[in-house]
């Protein structure tokens, strides 16, 4: 054990470029991304890293994982697109900062879309005085959108839609109240309740309670009903856990003991709305397998 954690605090000490360009490293790297796109994907890695202090103390080699895991999915890390994070956290058992893979809600939109499956897909936040009516039993939804942009940037959250619809014209639609994402949010993320009693922003619920909102409507939505893909299923199973370079997953939890990442201003109250054209899907929706994630978001 000591030898492993005297590895690790040397690992932690190099610079990550210096970490990143070593023979054995450069050589798993080229194993996932190929040869050609090495220093590209380095590059991402270093730019990354550099605009978020706290992942800088992070193990280099969780930092790694998770970016190549980032990289199997064809995402960037690019904070500014928000369709994946490395987020740092304090892993008090081990003395030493680790970086988590956490899937965003844009990430899941492009992994969805990618399967040719989604003619639509949507999630927006429903503003307070724009829903006339939501009907659960057909899921049909009728709104008056406030037209002025800031005008509506400035009103207050009332609920969260989301909904898909296949070529072939299957839909599916989900309307949540914002006591109900409340409910939720305390329910499923600890650290979320400590941060409310402490009035701290630990969390991301507490940081960017919306872009977690448009999260957890697609993961209730697609996983539920929505055809799934094998990236995306691989994505929700690594969603909140550091990977070790085994390929095992740990799974951590958005409390006090994380140090959780700016989320950049491009990121934040953004509705995303997406139209594509794809070929007829092959075959209907499957239940999918639950996954350890699932317990962060129900």
């Amino acid at each position: 054990m000591a030898v492993n954690n005297n590895l690790a605090n040397r690992q932690r000490r190099m610079g990550l470029t210096a970490y990143l360009t070593q023979d054995v490293v450069k050589d798993q790297i080229n194993k996932v991304v190929g040869g050609k796109n090495g220093t590209r994907f380095i590059s991402s890695i270093v730019s990354a890293v550099q605009v978020n202090p706290a992942l800088q103390e992070c193990t280099n080699s969780s930092i790694l994982s998770a970016a190549l895991l980032g990289e199997s999915l064809n995402l960037s890390p690019s904070p500014q697109l928000g369709q994946y994070y490395m987020v740092p956290y304090d892993n008090r058992s081990k003395g030493e900062k680790e970086a988590q893979f956490q899937l965003g809600y844009k990430g899941y939109i492009q992994l969805a879309t990618r399967s040719g499956q989604y003619k639509k897909l949507t999630v927006l936040a429903i503003k307070e005085g724009e829903l006339i009516r939501f009907d659960p039993l057909n899921e049909e939804i009728e709104v008056r959108l406030i037209e002025d942009e800031e005008e509506r940037e400035n009103t207050p959250t009332m609920g969260y839609y989301t909904m898909f619809e296949y070529t072939n014209g299957f839909r599916k639609a989900m309307y949540w109240s914002r006591e109900k994402m409340e409910n939720h949010a305390k329910k499923y993320s600890p650290g979320y309740k400590k941060d409310l009693e402490k009035g701290t922003k630990w969390t991301f619920w507490a940081k960017d309670f919306d872009g977690m909102a448009y999260k957890t409507m697609l993961r209730q939505l697609i996983s539920k009903w929505g055809i799934m893909s094998i990236d995306l299923i691989q994505a929700i199973d690594a969603d909140m856990a550091v990977i070790r370079e085994d390929g095992t997953k740990e799974y951590v939890e958005s409390d006090a003991d994380m140090v959780v990442a700016d989320v950049p201003s491009e990121e934040k109250e953004q509705p995303e709305s997406i139209q594509a054209a794809a070929p007829e899907p092959a075959s209907p929706p499957v239940p999918q397998p639950q996954d350890a994630a699932s317990a962060f978001f129900g």
